[in-house]
């Protein structure tokens, strides 16, 4: 892994959970680094000691940059998949709207390299398993649409005016790096849900659907861990390519149910975890995994913590951190 040796990043929505992990990697790197977030989802206080912190929009990220910024790695989006399919506008302004604000703050300033967030989400109903880069995309919800759509706009800029950029397509993100974990508000990721619920903070787990075609009837997932999933980052800004768009799918390669999920809480934590099911939740896919071989071809990463009960475990030692600073 490359040393920063001083070089200035600007990290989109860095008060979030992959944004404020890969930022304190970066800083750990020796890369300066500046936090743009609105705190719309984010919090202030994930935001690491020694970065820059900009309370800001997109719309504002033409106030921040400079000619001196190397890269931005840009993370800030809305996210949740059944407010997508509820709220659509919402996606369309805050990912493809925002997102195009960036892209020209970028041109107007001579910044001229890009890792972005992008999601397995543009794939919706997967037509082959382990799912490739190459697969066809055809997102089932507003969500996926929308980081398609900036895909695309990001290929346009690379074709037209030569920006390096990689999109780094995530599974499903889980597990917590040193005090830097997921805190979404309100929650709506499985494990923290479950943890939760194993806590007794959460009176049940609602299971959306039991009735996939999945050998236990629930949602399969390809889970990965977020600190491997920032590394994957650093490396990608190193592979960068002026005028070449690169996209990357980032998953551990094997998938776990929702009940296998359930199933490391409650061996992780030695507690039971109360469990309603109900009906399935719009937007989502029966079966999500994903091939990581160009990840490893291109970028040299490979997932280094890929033990779903290790993800679990770390993200459980974050609930600890979270309960102590909470009065």
């Amino acid at each position: 892994m490359s040393s920063g040796s001083g070089k200035r990043v600007l990290v989109t929505g860095g008060a979030g959970y992959v944004g404020s992990v890969t930022s304190a990697i970066l800083l750990e790197r020796g890369y300066q680094v500046t936090v743009l977030d609105d705190l719309s989802t984010g919090f202030s206080a994930a935001v690491p000691e020694g970065a820059t912190f900009v309370r800001a929009s997109l719309a504002d990220s033409g106030k921040v940059l400079d000619p001196s910024y190397e890269t931005v790695l840009h993370f800030a989006a809305s996210a949740e998949v059944g407010e997508s399919s509820r709220v659509p506008e919402k996606y369309w302004r805050n990912n493809v709207i925002g997102t195009f604000a960036l892209l020209e703050a970028m041109r107007a300033t001579g910044v001229r390299r890009l890792i972005f967030s992008s999601t397995c989400a543009v794939y919706g109903e997967a037509t082959r398993i382990p799912i490739v880069e190459d697969c066809h995309v055809e997102p089932i919800n507003a969500y996926g649409a929308s980081k398609l759509a900036v895909d695309h706009m990001i290929r346009s800029e690379c074709e037209a005016h030569g920006l390096a950029a990689v999109s780094l397509r995530y599974f499903n993100v889980a597990g917590a790096y040193k005090r830097f974990g997921e805190r979404h508000d309100p929650e709506s990721h499985l494990i923290p849900l479950a943890l939760q619920a194993a806590q007794g903070r959460r009176k049940v787990l609602s299971v959306h659907g039991s009735d996939y075609a999945t050998p236990d009837g629930t949602c399969v997932r390809d889970y990965v861990h977020v600190a491997d999933l920032a590394e994957a980052h650093l490396l990608a800004m190193g592979k960068a390519t002026p005028g070449v768009h690169q996209v990357v799918n980032l998953g551990g390669g094997r998938g776990y149910s929702v009940l296998d999920v359930i199933e490391a809480v409650e061996q992780v934590t030695g507690r039971s975890v109360p469990v309603v099911h109900g009906e399935r939740r719009g937007g989502d896919p029966a079966v999500l995994v994903a091939s990581n071989a160009r990840a490893a071809e291109e970028l040299g990463w490979h997932p280094r913590r890929a033990s779903l009960l290790e993800m679990v475990s770390d993200a459980w030692t974050f609930t600890g951190h979270l309960s102590a600073r909470t009065p």
